[in-house]
């Protein structure tokens, strides 16, 4: 729905965000010099994979692209080969760069703008995988057999030339070679024999419309052709995942389930946005019977997310066994180097272990250090997303208090109780008195605060 701005409140807001979270305006000028003069410091000892036609496919807006891709057939399986962008060739240890990229520890996106992790020019330039210019890049090799089992054969740094910048809007099937569905297909396989939850969910995002000022607030549902993007990813991040695991080192993604009360929280959820969630189904099971491209099952998708506790990093610990709930397996970030500091120390370390070289012991080192540095930036990426979202519902309502809304209580707690609009997909908070969750009320806008991020409402029945 379109948010009417004519006051300038999201811009404020916005720009009020930024300083509230002290997100990066730009880069200091050190950072900045050393990314100009920034050199391949393997450039003499590279693999030439320049012959072989990989290709992006990202949004169409995107320009820091991390991966490119090529599939083939070796008898029943499917061979990837994954390029990802070397930025361990660029950026040294401790060198101005690095050090900067220690402090933010992620990309911080905004409706407005991002904060990148590495300086334009890196990260849109000389480290990206731009098509039609040689490129740096980490080839993994892995392969897929029948049953969506993925295993990493092999790892290299190479040079590569994508042929193509696809984007999932307009891409079609005759741009893709014919592994790339049969490839997604088996990867869903595998995902089914694990249980997994595949909850990589639309979510509710802030678009600009039109260059004037205006937003739009948008739940935008996963297009087929990024989930099937998601499962190269998905097929190079496992498969690395246990390389590193069999060599007793690594930084791990890992993720509790939710909790019993979190699960009994979504069932309130789904009754608010009208779903029928069997009594005999498990959330896992529930999920899978979802659309994405269904408004109401993308919004049920982004709480799942929410009712997570949340994905951390951790290193490898003798005994044991690093485990990502919704993935169902042993998990690494491995494939976004340009956008997740750690995801460049995994990318070493597999190159260590795929050509049978001890993992040095700086990796191990760093691989300590990360998951408090990562934690910090996730949190605050996060914030920040979070005020971004309580922003533009505050600016939607702006100027409907005393209007009347369906809701339904979805828990309650010390806060008081937490409801979910019907409509639109609001999620506050009111006095819990006499309330239970899972019950259906109609609730009355109090107020709708931009300036605060708050929005208030009280319970009318």
């Amino acid at each position: 729905m379109r948010l009417i701005d004519s006051e300038g409140a999201l811009a404020r807001g916005l720009s009020d965000i930024r300083t509230q979270f002290q997100v990066p305006a730009g880069f200091p000028a050190e950072v900045v010099a050393a990314a100009q003069s920034a050199k391949d410091h393997y450039a003499a000892s590279r693999a030439d994979w320049t012959a072989t036609p990989f290709v992006t496919l990202d949004p169409a807006s995107s320009t820091d692209l991390d991966q490119a891709f090529a599939l083939a057939r070796d008898g029943n399986d499917i061979v990837l080969h994954y390029a990802i962008a070397d930025v361990g060739a660029v950026v040294a240890d401790g060198d101005p760069i690095d050090t900067e990229a220690w402090a933010r520890g992620t990309t911080i996106y905004l409706p407005d703008g991002k904060a990148s992790l590495y300086p334009p020019i890196l990260s849109e330039g000389s480290a990206s995988l731009l098509p039609d210019v040689d490129r740096p890049a980490v080839v993994f090799t892995v392969r897929v057999d029948e049953a969506g089992n993925s295993r990493l054969d092999g790892a290299v740094r190479g040079l590569i030339r994508s042929r193509a910048k696809l984007a999932y809007e307009t891409v079609t099937p005759s741009d893709l070679s014919p592994e790339f569905t049969e490839l997604s297909r088996r990867i869903a396989l595998a995902e089914d024999a694990r249980g997994a939850e595949r909850v990589d969910a639309p979510e509710q995002e802030l678009v600009p419309d039109g260059g004037d000022g205006q937003f739009d607030l948008v739940i935008l549902p996963q297009l087929e052709s990024e989930q099937q993007n998601a499962a190269l990813s998905l097929a190079a991040n496992l498969a690395i995942a246990d390389a590193l695991f069999a060599h007793h080192t690594g930084l791990f993604r890992v993720m509790a389930g939710p909790g019993d009360w979190a699960v009994r929280r979504l069932r309130h959820t789904a009754k608010a946005l009208g779903l029928i969630w069997p009594k005999d189904a498990t959330l896992a099971q529930f999920e899978r019977t979802l659309d994405g491209t269904n408004p109401s099952h993308a919004a049920f998708r982004s709480a799942i997310r929410r009712a997570s506790p949340g994905a951390t990093y951790a290193p490898f610990t003798p005994g044991a066994v690093p485990w990502h709930s919704a993935m169902a397996a042993t998990y690494v970030h491995a494939t976004a180097p340009l956008r997740r500091l750690a995801d460049r120390f995994v990318i070493e370390a597999a190159l260590a272990v795929a050509n049978g070289q001890p993992v040095p012991d700086t990796l191990t080192a760093s691989f300590a250090k990360l998951p408090e540095v990562m934690a910090d930036a996730d949190n605050r990426a996060a914030q920040v997303e979070r005020a971004a979202l309580d922003l533009a519902e505050a600016v939607m309502l702006k100027g409907r208090e005393g209007s009347r809304f369906d809701a339904v209580v979805t828990d309650v707690d010390e806060r008081g109780a937490r409801i979910q609009l019907c409509e639109p997909p609001v999620v506050a908070r009111i006095d819990a008195k006499d309330l239970l969750p899972g019950a259906a009320l109609k609730v009355e806008l109090v107020s709708a605060d931009a300036t605060t991020r708050q929005v208030r409402f009280r319970r009318v029945s």
